[in-house]
């Protein structure tokens, strides 16, 4: 049987009808790194393009690390940089952390687990909350003559680190290296905005419809995505941001590689590194998609939930089944709870899309599945919860076992949030 591992140490075993195994794919290529806290220091000493950030700074410089959502081994990774800063003379009382609300509610790594109580007490940990306007500071005016508002202490930083987490180009709700700045630590309208536009759509005459395409993407990833990529690229430059330090993830809290540096040359290896550890192979389309989400709490939200259902639709059959198997416990957000016996999932999307929530993404990514087919979950969550979703929970890897051997047709989707697999139909 083929092993599908979820969780921090969960697994299901699976074959289909005949007994055949399912294709498998989404393991990253490559070893995880060892000692990332060794890894991240000597990315800051020897970073892509630039003098070694110990050159960069001075005893009283206000520093503040931009923390991107859901980095694995997050207390490695902060515990190298403060100590890299600390050692170039960089006094502790300035440097602060800055998170968002939903990291600071979540139970994952804690940033700061790792720092001794010394530089605990000198240090500031923050938590942007883009509503509260009193934490909000005007840096200039967008092309369109709308405020570019951002987060106090990045606007009063004389160095700003971002410390992000690699993903595709197109990944949905991804926008950059320079994401994990801007639009995550601006206001809540300006946060509105890219979730708008960048949001999946149902086909208007659903999964059998002539509009339909095998290989589209369930984003349109266009120019509307590029042109918010760049800008928060720009708004990085007006920070006069030229320094970042990138992750490369491997599965679950796992870290393949650690990029530092110019933010061009970061961009560029980074790109490399990402797809050489999770371009996999070409597959064929299957009747049974079932996609895995590995990792602690911190990586067993709705957002990685609407990832792995972003990738299983986008290599299931028409009318197939997707399965995601995961550890969620979460409660959902209040677009998703708006689907609980919504009449109608397009209309829904509409009036989400006006001024979508925080989770208008994974909202719009579980209707897109639905419309392509039958969604099951092996979760955490309340059977009750889950029916309301138009969803089938699944109680445990025996009942997902029997749903297998149902099917002629498998994939098994490791790391379903950053695997990046393609089928023999697309370009």
């Amino acid at each position: 049987m083929a092993v599908l591992r979820y969780g921090i140490d969960s697994s299901v075993h699976l074959e289909l009808a005949d007994g055949t195994l399912p294709q498998q794919c989404g393991t990253p290529q490559g070893q995880p790194l060892d000692d990332p806290r060794a890894a991240v220091a000597r990315a800051l000493v020897e970073p892509l393009d630039y003098p070694p950030l110990a050159r960069g700074t001075t005893p009283g410089d206000r520093v503040v690390l931009a923390l991107d959502r859901s980095i694995p081994q997050a207390s490695q990774v902060i515990a190298a940089v403060i100590e890299s800063l600390v050692e170039a003379g960089v006094d502790p009382d300035g440097i602060a952390i800055l998170r968002t609300r939903s990291d600071a509610e979540a139970a994952g790594d804690d940033p700061c687990r790792l720092l001794s109580k010394s530089l605990l007490a000198r240090i500031s940990l923050l938590t942007h909350d883009p509503a509260d306007r009193r934490s909000l500071a005007y840096l200039a005016a967008n092309d369109a003559g709308e405020p570019i508002l951002i987060h106090r202490a990045l606007h009063e930083a004389d160095l700003v680190l971002p410390i992000g987490c690699l993903r595709g180009d197109s990944a949905a709700g991804y926008f950059g290296i320079h994401g994990s700045v801007f639009p995550m630590f601006s206001d809540a309208r300006t946060l509105g905005r890219f979730r708008k536009g960048d949001r999946p759509r149902l086909p208007p005459s659903g999964p059998q419809g002539a509009s339909h395409k095998r290989g589209l993407s369930p984003l349109d990833r266009g120019s509307q995505h590029r042109q918010l990529t760049a800008e928060s690229d720009h708004v990085a430059w007006l920070l006069g941001i030229n320094f970042t330090i990138q992750v490369v993830p491997g599965g679950g809290e796992r870290i393949m590689h650690v990029v530092a540096g110019q933010s061009d040359a970061v961009r560029r290896r980074g790109r490399q590194l990402y797809r050489a550890a999770w371009d996999g192979p070409m597959v064929r389309r299957a009747s049974l998609v079932v996609a895995a989400i590995e990792g602690g709490p911190g990586l067993q939200t709705w957002e990685d939930f609407g990832r792995a259902l972003d990738t299983a639709s986008s290599l299931v059959e028409d009318g197939g089944a997707m399965a995601v198997c995961c550890d969620l416990a979460a409660d959902p957000g209040p677009a998703v709870q708006q689907m609980a016996g919504a009449p109608s999932r397009a209309a829904l999307l509409r009036r989400i899309g006006k001024d979508p929530p925080e989770d208008a993404l994974p909202a719009a990514q579980l209707a897109r599945a639905l419309d392509r087919g039958k969604v099951y979950l092996l979760s955490r969550l309340p059977p009750s919860l889950v029916e309301e979703l138009d969803v089938i929970p699944i109680a445990g890897g025996e009942e997902l076992a029997r749903l297998a051997r149902q099917h002629k047709s498998g994939i098994l989707l490791a790391n379903a949030p950053h695997a990046m697999v393609t089928t023999d139909e697309e370009d």
